[in-house]
């Protein structure tokens, strides 16, 4: 076992975009990381596991490799996730089924290995990636739109139960993000960037660390200790504008 004085930091899907960035900006408030990506994880003095979050095996196995390391876990950030766009009445069954696997059971499962190591300490933070889709209905991803909507509904279950024995759960609700994701879906031609752009109320897309501050934030109970079962919009303001395309532009440009 490793001795540290340090906070640890669990974090998945780490290799690229917002896990990346979430990880080298706790690293440099000084956590010691542990990351789980089904690719490799370089660059950091860190942990690094190769596994499906998906996979029970894969999280009890990671689960003791942090324990035997680390001895405590006081973050885990559930990041990783995939995307799925197309219409709902063409989207295959085993597709179905992948999405919500990565994106909803993933999240479940690290928490429950991980969270019975912060009741066990009576303290720890767990922060959900979520996404705006998991706060509206977005077209031609309805399993996505599920597994987001789900997850926002496991950080308020968990929220409940856990929060006065010490463990606090919630989520960031990114909007779009320029990541490797972001390029993927894109050359899908599933979007463009004014697509995203016009509709946003502060005319761009988000970084990754936008993202990677929000949670930075709810990872550190000295200034989000009281904060518990939220969903925070990190999505420049597309969750809360109902207007139309005119009337949004019109504001922005005032």
């Amino acid at each position: 076992m490793t001795m540290t004085t340090n906070p640890v930091a669990v974090i998945t899907g780490a290799a690229q975009g917002i896990g990346r960035r979430t990880a080298e900006l706790l690293a440099a408030s000084g956590y010691d990381l542990a990351l789980l990506d089904r690719s490799l994880v370089t660059g950091f003095d860190a942990l690094t596991v190769m596994g499906d979050v998906s996979d029970d095996g894969d999280v009890r196995a990671f689960a003791r490799v942090v324990q035997a390391r680390y001895g405590r876990v006081d973050v885990l950030v559930n990041n990783a996730g995939i995307s799925c766009i197309g219409p709902a009445e063409e989207t295959p069954a085993d597709l179905w089924r992948q999405v919500l696997e990565v994106n909803l059971t993933g999240p479940f499962l690290l928490s429950q290995a991980f969270g019975r190591q912060m009741l066990a300490q009576g303290s720890g933070s767990i922060v959900n990636i979520a996404s705006v889709a998991g706060l509206r209905g977005i077209g031609d991803r309805a399993a996505y739109n599920a597994s987001k909507h789900g997850l926002i509904g496991l950080t308020r279950t968990l929220a409940v139960e856990w929060g006065g024995r010490g463990v606090r759960v919630n989520a960031v609700c990114p909007g779009w993000v320029k990541t490797e994701m972001d390029s993927a879906d894109q050359a899908s031609g599933g979007y463009v960037d004014t697509d995203i752009t016009e509709h946003t109320p502060a005319g761009r897309f988000a970084s990754p660390e936008d993202i990677a501050q929000a949670v930075a934030f709810l990872a550190d109970p000295a200034r989000s200790g009281y904060v518990n079962g939220a969903a925070l919009s990190v999505d420049g303001g597309w969750a809360a504008d109902g207007s139309w395309p005119s009337l949004r532009l019109d504001a922005r440009g005032r």
